[in-house]
């Protein structure tokens, strides 16, 4: 099976690629640093050229997300691929969050497109939760926000979307998210205490329809998760050191 995965070098396409070879499929990657271009187009057909999947993983994190989502599926579509992958966020359909909503619109371009599919959403990864006091690190204080979360190791998205390729277009899949739920708050204090760091965590009381969704539990699939990594044990081995960066 010959395979193009959008986005390969990223936080999830470098480890998703890495499973992909190591299962014994023919894996190329699109992205920026390879010459790809979802925005211009450039590289894109040339890139899908018989290619039996797609694996979308590539995000511009905004709304521009929908147009490179529409270029990459026509010419998926002139191309004959077979199966497209998308990687999407659990809560994309009932979050009223931008960047959300173009998930959800990127999923109704991949459904109409014609090819057949499978879309996994995920909720948020480790690496995404620790941003958090890692953005802060120069601030005398961290400002957290009054919201749960169910992180995943990333690494446990990539062995699931290596399943979904093997198993073939399957729709809209059971979302994934990890084995436990945190307040962010709480993530905080598990970082601070694995990178040795005691500032104060003043929380913000944020207001507004995306937050009371958050605060409701929409972005998370409740548990048990699919993965068995913990915050804890990312942090364990990423936190320490990060303050002086």
């Amino acid at each position: 099976m010959t395979i193009l995965v959008t986005g390969g070098t990223g936080i999830l396409g470098h480890p998703t690629v890495d499973l992909l070879r190591a299962s014994g499929h023919d894996v190329r990657v699109l992205s920026r640093s390879t010459g790809g271009d979802l925005t211009t187009g450039a590289g894109v057909a040339e890139a899908l050229v018989g290619a039996d999947t797609l694996l979308h993983l590539a995000t511009s994190a905004s709304k521009k997300d929908v147009a490179q989502t529409q270029l990459l599926l026509d010419a998926a579509v002139a191309a004959g691929v077979t199966h497209v992958v998308f990687i999407s966020i659990v809560g994309v359909d009932v979050v009223p969050y931008s960047y959300y909503r173009a998930k959800f619109t990127c999923e109704q371009i991949i459904e109409r497109s014609g090819i057949p599919f499978t879309i996994l959403r995920a909720t948020q990864f480790h690496s995404f939760v620790a941003m958090v006091p890692r953005a802060q690190r120069k601030l005398p204080v961290i400002f957290s926000i009054n919201a749960p979360d169910q992180p995943i190791a990333v690494e446990e998205v990539a062995h699931r979307l290596v399943e979904i390729v093997d198993a073939g277009p399957s729709g809209l899949v059971a979302d994934i998210g990890g084995p436990e739920q945190l307040s962010v708050r709480s993530a905080i204090d598990t970082w601070q205490r694995a990178a040795g760091t005691r500032k104060p965590v003043w929380t913000i009381p944020l207001g507004g329809k995306m937050m009371r969704a958050m605060r409701a539990g929409h972005h998370m699939p409740g548990l048990p998760g699919y993965g068995t990594g913990t915050f804890a044990e990312y942090a364990q081995r990423e936190a320490r050191g990060t303050n002086d960066r």
